[in-house]
């Protein structure tokens, strides 16, 4: 089963890395496998949410799912969206920039530079608005109960997350400025552009948001419609399976972006970052069918809250690199660490669980 699920994605994991070996060495090797695993750990709670509302939807519409959104995933946002980033920021029409990544990688690495207080600024914000929805929302089941609660209650505040995130973006702004000015003003001239693209992350961050929530909410009044009138299968597997694979592809959408925009803490090279994220985009689908298959979504419940820490942790290396360097095997383990740290947790809670139940039967037999 588990092998006939991932099979393909073993089968690109081992082309894509012999390309990585091929293309920069054992080096690229290094980066690409941590590419993958990163693009993993963030993207495991989405699988999550992605079988949660596939294993509504019928046979035909998991098959478009798992065909065209496969394509949409890997080739559109992993692939083609990191060549986007690097043309607008460097100002090089797309084919001039993939050019330049394959033939001059001195001056594309050198173009990627002086764009990164740029990227940085845009894609921080995004993940930052990402950490700070899911950290003040209140949840019934709380990973670090201690951290958790008092923010759910400071979460109650209207718009409280796009004001940390602004005081944030404007602090790092003022700061990289005077950072400038201090050593002779030779990139003054980028503190502007800081605080435009954190702007621009911070509104499409709110664009894809709205657009996810319309389309959840047009599948939930679709279900209520459903439930009250108890029309057919065919009708809820027409109508209301085409809203979900609208919602699940924004949702996917976004939740590949964080990827694509984490990946450029770790790395500027073009062509490491499409194998990695592709690696982990195909890892990403096949967990979503396994879980559907398997049934075993609740199994380890603090995961999703791992990979918003380290989409919070990501956010915050990024707005740091604007100014200084981090060295990219930290920046990748973090997430892995942060992972690690919440399904470990989630066993623990399981035994916990296993045991408290078992106590009444055993105490029974006891003489």
């Amino acid at each position: 089963m588990l092998l006939k699920t991932f099979r393909w994605s073993f089968a690109v994991t081992a082309l894509g890395l012999a390309l990585g070996v091929w293309y920069g060495g054992w080096t690229a090797f290094g980066v690409i496998a941590i590419l993958a695993v990163l693009e993993i750990s963030l993207s495991f709670d989405n699988a999550v949410v992605n079988a949660g509302i596939l294993k509504k939807m019928s046979a035909f519409w998991q098959k478009i799912f798992l065909t065209i959104g496969v394509l949409i995933a890997v080739f559109g946002m992993r692939l083609a969206f990191p060549v986007v980033i690097v043309a607008v920021t460097a100002k090089k029409n797309p084919i001039d920039a993939v050019d330049l990544a394959l033939t001059d990688k001195d001056r594309y690495q050198q173009l990627v530079t002086d764009a990164h207080p740029s990227i940085a600024a845009f894609g921080g914000m995004f993940l930052l608005m990402i950490f700070l929805d899911f950290i003040f929302e209140d949840r019934d089941i709380k990973w670090l109960g201690w951290l958790e609660r008092p923010l759910a209650k400071l979460g109650k505040v209207d718009m409280l997350s796009v004001c940390i995130a602004l005081i944030v973006l404007l602090t790092t702004s003022f700061t990289f400025a005077a950072h400038a000015h201090q050593h002779g003003g030779a990139h003054a001239d980028k503190a502007q552009t800081v605080l435009i693209s954190g702007i621009a992350g911070l509104i499409t961050y709110m664009i894809v948001g709205g657009l996810s929530g319309f389309f959840e909410d047009r599948l939930e009044a679709e279900e209520e419609r459903e439930r009250e009138s108890e029309r057919s299968a065919v009708v809820l597997a027409g109508q209301a399976a085409f809203f979900m694979f609208l919602y699940l592809e924004v949702l996917d959408a976004s939740f590949s972006f964080d990827g694509v925009i984490g990946a450029f803490a770790i790395t500027n090279d073009i062509v490491l970052m499409a194998l990695g994220l592709g690696i982990g985009a195909m890892y990403v689908r096949s967990l979503t069918v396994y879980l559907v298959r398997q049934g075993t979504l609740d199994d380890y419940v603090y995961l999703e809250h791992g990979a918003h820490y380290a989409i919070g942790a990501l956010a915050v290396i990024l707005m740091v690199t604007i100014q200084y360097q981090i060295n990219e095997v930290i920046t990748g383990l973090v997430g892995v660490i942060l992972i690690g740290w919440s399904f470990w947790s989630s066993v623990r809670r399981n035994r916990a669980l296993a045991e408290r139940a078992a106590a009444p039967v055993d105490a029974a037999r006891v003489p």
